[in-house]
């Protein structure tokens, strides 16, 4: 039993470790695909794109538009493009790479006509790939991310093909960022940390 207790006790430092060492490619990730996206819906629609009624937001899309800029104004900040570019969370900008939700109007919203072929397929000009095939491993990643989050247990997942799927997706977006990720990541070596102890398992 007490063997039990040490190694549950030093499994739970390292799910630590690993969660904070996961935490800086992911965002890296994250504000490539922000910028990338906010870039080329800028482009097409301008730079409040969000409030064009071209891109055929969803209400879903629009009230998290909404909320972000009401908590802008509230903290006494600008609800300038910037601002609300960088307060909107990851899962927002994985969500336009989705189908598109109910409708404000009528219907549902078509992201694919909307938004993905006049605009976002170009936030991956490394990789010719659809929208969904775009979307899926972002959803994926978004979900580890909340589980890092919420301080959940990792150890029992592929880290090491969470990590290669981190700087794949990045690479589609732009390589100059995952090739900084890959530089100046910590996640091998505190990979190597648990394969090279018995106590902590694989």
């Amino acid at each position: 039993m007490d063997g039990d207790r040490e190694r549950a006790i030093r499994l739970y430092a390292w799910n630590a470790t690993v969660s904070a060492a996961f935490y800086e490619p992911l965002q890296g990730l994250e504000i490539a695909l922000r910028n990338a996206m906010h870039r080329e819906l800028t482009a097409k629609f301008g730079l409040l794109w969000y409030e064009n009624p071209l891109c055929g937001l969803d209400t879903k899309t629009l009230a998290k538009l909404a909320a972000t800029r009401g908590e802008l104004l509230r903290d006494r900040y600008d609800d300038t493009p910037p601002q609300i570019v960088s307060a909107l969370s990851f899962g927002f900008w994985i969500a336009l790479l989705g189908p598109g939700g109910q409708s404000p109007f009528s219907g549902r919203a078509n992201y694919e006509m909307t938004l993905w072929r006049p605009a976002l397929f170009k936030a991956f000009p490394h990789k010719r790939i659809s929208r969904k095939a775009a979307h899926a491993p972002l959803d994926y990643l978004r979900v580890f991310r909340n589980r890092i989050a919420h301080h959940e247990p990792i150890f029992s997942r592929h880290l090491a093909r969470d990590y290669e799927s981190i700087l794949e997706v990045t690479g589609w977006i732009c390589p100059a960022t995952r090739d900084w990720i890959a530089h100046h990541s910590r996640v091998g070596e505190v990979l190597d940390t648990r394969y090279n102890d018995p106590a902590l398992g694989c």
